[in-house]
């Protein structure tokens, strides 16, 4: 399965394109350029970090990635559909702590809205709390997790929907440096294994090494990408050992 989505992989199949992006809001008579003519690609199965210190314009970026926001000019194709023109009511963000249910109905939540059946949606919760490290914590409510566990639940709350990708803005913010690592690993490792998309804002250049690739904003323009080759068996051996 791993070779497979290698081989996927080598295909570098477009998943976001962004071409000549901008974004201009209007202070008094004053035009602010948030982004100033963005252009690049992010591929199937990449874990790409957006890198920038703030007003940078990364989450400008990343929200009209995601459909938050419009841009001024410019097009955002995402799977090859223009997204520009889209209505703002097409995404929901999950991103609250949930404190009033187990780690089960956490998950399973969004694919009620789905009309998914209960059975179903509760046994694709199941299967992506195992997928995240958390199948003793099933039953725990959210204030009975670390805050490392709790971003856990979210992750798999995210993958629950099946989703085309996944969009996380500062996803590891508020935790310990250990928990960080373990968390940037785990999303590193659902990268490769369910051969996901994931697009990250930071300003931490820590947090960027984990991804495959960074693409570095300063003044709403792209000024460097870098990539970057992870050895794989190496950070299994140390998951391993950590375990």
């Amino acid at each position: 399965m791993a070779e497979e989505n290698r081989e996927e992989k080598s295909k570098k199949i477009p998943m976001i394109q962004v071409k000549n992006l901008y974004k201009v809001y209007k202070v008094g008579d004053t035009r602010v350029y948030a982004l100033g003519g963005v252009d690049f690609t992010i591929y199937k199965g990449e874990f790409c970090a957006i890198v920038g210190p703030s007003g940078s314009g990364k989450s400008t970026l990343l929200n009209m990635m995601a459909g938050l926001e419009k841009p001024s000019k410019g097009e955002i194709l995402i799977a090859g559909k223009h997204i520009e023109k889209l209505t703002e009511n097409q995404l929901v963000a999950f991103r609250r702590k949930l404190q009033t249910m187990n780690a089960v109905e956490n998950v399973a939540l969004p694919l009620s809205f789905r009309g998914v059946p209960r059975k179903k949606r509760n046994e694709k919760a199941v299967k992506y709390i195992k997928l995240v490290g958390l199948e003793k914590q099933m039953k725990h409510m959210a204030n009975e997790m670390s805050g490392g566990q709790q971003q856990r639940v979210g992750i798999a709350r995210a993958l629950a929907v099946d989703p085309q990708i996944i969009f996380a803005d500062e996803p590891t913010g508020n935790l310990d440096s250990k928990t960080t690592k373990e968390i940037l690993g785990l999303m590193r490792k659902i990268v490769r294994e369910q051969n996901q998309t994931l697009v990250m804002v930071t300003h931490d250049n820590y947090i960027a090494g984990f991804a495959d690739r960074q693409l570095h904003i300063v003044d709403g323009k792209i000024f460097k990408i870098e990539e970057q080759h992870h050895d794989d068996t190496e950070e299994d051996t140390e998951n391993e050992e950590e375990r």
